[in-house]
């Protein structure tokens, strides 16, 4: 059935086409390995998700990277201006008169609050629940709209803030919903509604159709304020699971954009003659995670033990010592990536801090933190042991991905040189990510994708019961007091000072061992032109993108 597949999809789409006149002078084909689970933005977790939803769903602000400052800026979009008083505790939102619904209806205020009503609703479970901690909340973190909103005509919002916290932009980058569709719904009932699959929408593309396991079609809407005449008309998201197909496709001109491509496929595909390649830089990095705390322990009673290997920072940094990162990073990611020293990226420029050295890879050293640990060798059989423990553990990986496969084999025979014994398990991304939430295994790589703002709380602060995604249950008194500063106003340069201290502390403690940045390397084709690739990512603003016929 896979074989006959593209055959039918041309033919689909090709009939289509004749239908409504479309060509392929004004179509763009995007290949996406997964399909989406929705389009309600809502819910829209996943990356095809939220690239589809983008388009499909306005913000209030327009946010772009600045490449110089390192930094995003915001810009008008369904907002046409705005005005903060004197403390920044309130802002007067001014929105834009033309911008309207796929339905033809006027965006208005009101749109505007029952968003950030219903996203901070708990029973509705939205992806954007519990980030409000800056608006006027109840103790659920559910906005308190009568504090919050004040409603001076359908164009003219203020929106209040609590006094003593630390506001920004990026407490309205959320995508406005519409109000007279969403309030026929029961909230309990709106993650299975229809609207997901058939949504009333404000972007410059509205949906067309949607095929399961096949494709979605995206059409330029024309009641958008973004709309005009020389928009490719149609965006067709093609689900293509296979690697290889993709790339087949790529050459033939079957599709026209596809993004993470392997490093060891960028030089044939820019040989090709119709395809041009670009990288995105530095927002994404592959880890070790190494459990700090006994996560058996942690589970059954709440408290916190050392875990047996990993609980003394000493090993950690022998870990990190033996661990040959370099060579992974010359060896396959061929040039697409950079040494990672802490969670900060260098695209950060204000807050990374490039005076860290890192842990380059020096075995001797590792095996002399080992010993100072009391790991010693003493049967001689080339495995260190502790209280009667030889240092033995699991490292998992996901299966399915080429680079952690080769990264795991690569320190399994690192630390074998410095005498851990190490056994690499393959398990499905799901099992894996259940076991870390439930803190079930001991070691692992997986990647982390720095979000905008740097977010520190969610991944390193202490208390386990608020961060989830502290996997490794990392424990600092100095991390924490600095994440926790870093939520109170201060100056730039105080900010960026407490930045820098977090890194060196997370550094010193390597909770984890850092591995490396890699860049998302895009292949498209170059008849193709106005393309953005930056830090936000590889597939946006496509309503700029225009054809060469």
């Amino acid at each position: 059935m896979k074989f006959y597949f593209p055959l039918l999809l041309l033919l689909l789409i090709s009939a289509s086409c004749e239908k409504e006149e479309i060509n392929k002078s004004s179509r763009v084909v995007i290949a996406i390995q997964s399909e989406p689970e929705t389009l309600n933005p809502i819910y829209a977790f996943g990356i095809n998700e939220g690239v589809i939803t983008d388009h499909l769903f306005l913000y209030l602000l327009d946010l772009k990277w600045n490449e110089k400052k390192g930094d995003v800026e915001a810009f008008p979009m369904l907002a046409e201006s705005w005005q903060w008083n004197s403390d920044s505790t309130s802002i007067d939102i001014y929105l834009r008169k033309d911008a309207k619904w796929s339905d033809g209806k006027t965006i208005s205020v009101y749109d505007v609050i029952y968003s950030f009503d219903i996203y901070s609703d708990r029973e509705v479970q939205s992806r954007f629940y519990g980030m409000f901690k800056n608006f006027y909340h109840n103790e659920k973190g559910e906005v308190n709209l009568g504090k919050t909103f004040a409603v001076k005509d359908s164009f003219h919002l203020i929106i209040n803030f609590l006094p003593d916290k630390v506001i920004s932009l990026f407490d309205l980058a959320f995508p406005i919903i519409p109000k007279h569709i969403y309030e026929k719904l029961n909230r309990s009932e709106i993650q299975t509604a229809e609207i997901n699959f058939n949504p009333v929408t404000s972007g410059p593309y509205k949906l067309k159709k949607w095929e399961r396991n096949q494709f979605i079609i995206l059409e330029s809407d024309k009641n958008s304020f973004l709309y005009d005449d020389s928009m490719i008309d149609e965006v067709i998201f093609k689900i293509i699971p296979d690697y290889n197909s993709i790339l087949t496709q790529l050459k033939k001109g079957e599709v026209d954009f596809a993004e993470d491509i392997r490093p060891s496929d960028a030089k044939q595909l820019s040989a090709q003659k119709n395809l041009k390649l670009a990288s995105v830089k530095g927002r994404q990095y592959d880890y070790v995670g190494w459990n700090n705390i006994d996560g058996k322990y942690f589970s059954e009673t709440k408290k916190i033990k050392p875990h047996k290997f990993f609980g003394d920072k000493k090993v950690r940094q022998a870990l990190s010592y033996a661990i040959n990162r370099k060579e992974i990073l010359d060896q396959y990611l061929l040039g697409f990536g950079s040494l990672c020293n802490s969670p900060i990226s260098e695209i950060f420029i204000n807050e990374y801090d490039n005076s860290l050295e890192g842990f380059e890879y020096n075995p001797d050293r590792a095996k002399e933190l080992l010993k100072e640990a009391g790991w010693i060798d003493k049967d001689k059989n080339g495995i260190l042991e502790k209280d009667k423990m030889e240092f033995s553990f699991t490292l998992n990986i996901p299966s399915g991905n080429p680079l952690r496969e080769y990264a795991a084999t690569v320190i399994k025979n690192n630390l074998k040189q410095v005498g851990i014994d190490v056994k690499v398990e393959k398990v499905e991304f799901g099992v894996l990510m259940d076991a870390l939430l439930n803190r079930k295994i001991d070691a692992w790589i997986l990647a982390w994708f720095v979000p905008l703002p740097i977010d520190l709380k969610s991944y390193w602060y202490s208390d386990l019961n608020q961060t989830q995604m502290n996997f490794v249950g990392y424990q600092s008194n100095e991390a924490d007091k600095i994440i926790l500063e870093l939520e109170k106003k201060h100056s730039h340069n105080d900010y960026v000072d407490l930045m820098k201290r977090f890194q060196k502390i997370i550094s010193e403690d390597q909770p984890v061992t850092f591995l490396y940045w890699f860049d998302n390397v895009v292949c498209y084709n170059n008849r193709i032109k106005d393309i953005t690739i930056n830090p936000f990512g590889s597939i946006q603003r496509i309503w700029e993108w225009r054809l060469e016929n």
